[in-house]
């Protein structure tokens, strides 16, 4: 089965951490694609440059200025540093934005009414999984790359589109039938944020909905557990939610169902 791995921001901004999960992800056997973010260093160059970043429900408003920023340190410096990191553990990485051979084609968001207001995400791309190149991935797969994907894709018409990597990693673990397990720096989905012990071993819709009403699940995790169930329904095998240092550990994190 394909395994579809997905790193965060968090996890690319920390050298060792990096590193670490290569080594890691370089191990694993079996056909794999990794898809990563980058969120904590275009956020950065976002205020070098003097650009005030937006986020709305955890998720980043890209105006033109934003996504040329975000789309030369994701598509750019992230994905090459993984990519070289991963060919010097062995591993025949092969990096890829959504434009590269139309692996990833997205529809720029419409406006979006949130609690009561009208919200323009700029371009930022949803995607689903009849947006993601099946036969193009398999095709890597088949001639053993490993594909790491960037969430920078496009509109098939010549417009730069910002993803979140969640919905990116979601779109093709369901597009391809395959595990997902996504990975950051806490060691999973938390009933506690303070509390690193306090992991919730398993969620369904009915537990999450209940824990976010309680504001105990709130902020970034909210989108990325909705990508979640949303990749289940979809057709995933798995999903799990763990710390990016667990990736070889099949009993840590959050396991996801319906």
């Amino acid at each position: 089965m394909i395994h579809v791995v997905k790193i965060g921001g968090n996890v690319i901004d920390d050298p060792r951490s990096l590193e670490m999960f290569c080594q890691a992800f370089s191990a694993m056997q079996g056909p794999r694609i990794l898809v990563h973010g980058g969120g904590a260093l275009g956020t950065r160059m976002q205020a070098r440059l003097g650009i005030e970043p937006v986020r709305i429900e955890g998720r980043r408003v890209t105006d033109a200025e934003t996504l040329k920023v975000v789309a030369m340190v994701y598509a750019g410096w992230c994905n090459k540093k993984i990519v070289s990191l991963l060919q010097a553990e062995g591993c025949p990485a092969i990096g890829l934005s959504g434009c590269d051979g139309n692996v990833i084609c997205a529809a720029r968001r419409a406006p979006i009414e949130i609690k009561g207001e009208m919200i323009d995400f700029g371009y930022v791309g949803d995607v689903d999984k009849d947006s993601v190149h099946v036969e193009l991935l398999e095709g890597l797969l088949n001639m053993g790359f490993v594909p790491v994907l960037s969430p920078i894709n496009h509109d098939g018409c010549g417009t730069l589109l910002n993803t979140n990597a969640d919905t990116v990693a979601s779109a093709v673990a369901a597009a391809l039938g395959a595990r997902l397990t996504v990975c950051f720096e806490k060691p999973g989905v938390l009933l506690d944020v303070n509390d690193p012990e306090s992991v919730i071993p398993s969620l369904d819709p009915e537990s999450y909905q209940l824990l976010k009403d309680q504001g105990k699940i709130a902020d970034g995790m909210v989108p990325k557990l909705e990508n979640a169930f949303q990749c289940l329904r979809d057709g995933a095998r798995q999903v799990t939610i763990k710390q990016v240092s667990a990736l070889l550990k099949p009993e840590a994190g959050t396991t996801v169902s319906l």
